[in-house]
């Protein structure tokens, strides 16, 4: 299996960054990533003061995908996370909704063992999931802090092993990459942070030649989910809600009407979070809407 060391990082997603490594369609890959503060706050005498920010949301890759051509979508099965044994908790009045209620940054070392944090007197199961994972945009770069269509710092909960990610490709081989991984974070991220934590992720990549999507999907075992970015909360909201509208139009049997009115029974729209410039929202749907409009899968999925 192919392996990615997390000193392979980088801080934008751009087609100008050279492939770390290669893989082809159908292959599995580990990534090995940082902690959102590249390790920093892991010192038990490290404060806030001493952090270099220009070192934040490290992402390990990218990876370049033979296959993958502008034009195609990449279909990243999230197959397992496995955590470091200690992540890092941080508030402060720097950002999110409590901002004004906290008046100097504080932060935690959280012990994580077992697949289970421990946090004061609770011990509370692990649900990692991946902050930042997306592909190159068509041209420039954009932060790893920031989501957008071609995925990025999306902070969405459901990024988690059993999940399969639909990624628009718009830059030859894709461009994979990966970090910011969470041991547990509560939909918004209101105060500041998840538990923030290095680990590796093992992922399956899946070109999809030729598939017409411009926004990134999750598909798990029950639900359909759209992810999309905005400056404000109603911004991405609408936008979450209007690609998987388009979903439903484009790829299954629902008209317009019944489209509507399936996302008005059976959508659910959730916060993924609130502490970043620009915010993230997504739409859950039931898989039981798709199946019974006939929608199993995207036709490149045939067979694999």
């Amino acid at each position: 299996m192919i392996y990615i060391e997390k000193n392979h990082a980088i801080h934008t997603f751009s087609p100008e960054h050279p492939p770390v490594s290669r893989a082809r369609s159908g292959e599995s890959v580990t990534f090995e990533t940082y902690d959102c503060y590249k390790g920093q706050l892991l010192p038990g005498d490290t404060t806030f003061a001493d952090l270099d920010r220009g070192l934040e949301n490290p992402a390990t890759g990218p990876l370049f995908v033979e296959e993958a051509a502008p034009g195609d979508v990449l279909r990243v099965d999230i197959l397992d996370i496995s955590l470091d044994p200690v992540g890092i908790l941080d508030m402060g009045p720097a950002s999110g909704a409590l901002k004004h209620k906290i008046s100097t940054t504080v932060i935690r070392r959280v012990p994580v063992q077992d697949n289970r944090i421990h946090y004061r007197n609770l011990e509370i199961p692990a649900r990692p999931m991946v902050g930042v994972i997306g592909v190159a945009p068509e041209r420039g770069a954009v932060s790893t802090m920031t989501p957008m269509n071609h995925g990025g710092n999306m902070d969405c909960t459901r990024i988690e092993a059993g999940c399969s990610l639909y990624l628009p490709v718009k830059a030859p081989g894709a461009l994979l990459a990966m970090g910011d991984l969470h041991a547990i974070m509560g939909d918004g991220e209101v105060g500041n942070c998840g538990v923030e934590i290095g680990g590796r992720v093992t992922v399956r990549v899946h070109v999809l030649k030729g598939l017409a999507l411009e926004y990134p999907m999750i598909r798990n075992s029950q639900k359909w989910i759209t992810v999309a970015y905005g400056e404000t909360l109603d911004e991405a909201g609408d936008k979450a809600v209007l690609q998987m509208f388009s979903f439903l139009t484009e790829h299954t049997g629902a008209d317009t009407v019944d489209a509507g009115m399936y996302l008005d029974m059976l959508g659910d729209l959730a916060v993924c979070q609130i502490v970043n410039p620009m915010k993230t929202v997504r739409l859950e749907l039931p898989r039981l809407v798709t199946e019974a409009e006939g929608f199993t899968g995207f036709a490149q999925e045939d067979g694999l």
